[in-house]
C-alpha cells in the first residue's frame, strides 16, 4: 500500500492550454451532467435516450452513458455487490466529468441506489453542472412492467443482488427534478426536463 501511495505522489496534473470554457464556446452551449436515478424498469434509459434525441435536434453536443452499456465495457469487471455498485457510480461519474470538461452535455442513466454514492458523484462537478433526475416509480409498477424479466428472476431467487428486492434503493431527498413515470409519459417527462434546462441551465445561451 505504501508503494502505491509513493507512486501516486509522483503523478502531477497536466494543465491543458484549452479550457472547458473554450470548448463550451466551440459547442455553443454550457456542458453539464444530467444524472438519472431510479429503480430498474422506472424508465431511466428510455427518458434519457429521448432527451438525448431532443437535445441533439436542438444542436447540442450530447452523449448518453447508459448503465447497462457501461457494464459491457469500462465496468464489465464489476458485480452487483454494494462495493462494486459504489465503484460503478464512481467510474461513471469520472467519465462524465471528462465529457463535461470536453464541453459536452452528458446524460447518465443507472440505478445508483445509494444516496452517498450519488452525492460523491455530484461533488466532482461545479454546483450548476450536476442535475439529478429522480425517475420515480413504485416497486409494484416496476415489477408490473418488468421489461427485462429481472424482477421475476429476482423473486425466484435466480438473481441474488437486485435493487428493490434483496438490496435497498435510497430515494433522492432533494433532486433537481423528479419525474413520476406512473403518471407521466415519456414525452411529458422530456418536456419537463427541457423546461428546467432552458430556464435554469441555459444550455443554448452564449457562454
Amino acid at each position: 500500500m505504501e508503494d502505491n501511495k509513493n507512486e501516486t505522489s509522483n503523478i502531477v496534473w497536466h494543465q491543458s492550454d484549452i479550457t472547458k470554457e473554450d470548448r463550451q464556446k466551440l459547442h455553443g452551449h454550457k456542458s453539464l451532467m444530467i444524472w438519472f436515478t431510479g429503480l430498474s424498469g422506472s424508465g431511466k434509459s428510455t427518458i434519457a435516450n429521448a432527451l438525448q434525441h431532443e437535445l441533439y435536434k436542438d444542436g447540442s453536443s450530447v452523449y448518453l452513458l447508459d448503465g447497462d452499456n457501461l457494464r459491457h465495457g469500462i465496468n464489465r469487471n464489476l458485480t452487483f455487490t454494494e462495493e462494486d455498485r459504489k465503484e460503478n457510480v464512481r467510474r461513471t461519474a469520472e467519465v462524465g466529468k471528462l465529457f463535461v470538461d470536453a464541453g459536452v452535455v452528458v446524460l447518465a442513466a443507472l440505478i445508483s441506489p445509494y444516496a452517498a454514492d450519488r452525492e460523491q458523484a455530484r461533488k466532482l462537478f461545479e454546483p450548476e453542472e450536476f442535475v439529478e433526475v429522480y425517475v420515480k416509480c413504485s416497486l409494484q409498477e416496476c415489477e408490473k412492467r418488468d421489461p427485462k424479466g429481472l424482477y421475476k428472476r429476482a423473486r425466484l431467487g435466480e438473481i441474488k443482488q437486485f435493487t428493490g428486492i434483496s438490496q435497498p434503493y435510497e430515494e433522492p431527498q432533494n433532486p433537481e427534478i423528479t419525474i413520476d413515470t406512473t403518471v407521466m409519459s415519456v414525452k411529458e417527462s422530456v418536456q419537463e426536463i427541457q423546461s428546467y434546462l432552458k430556464n435554469k441551465i441555459h444550455l443554448r445561451e452564449e457562454v
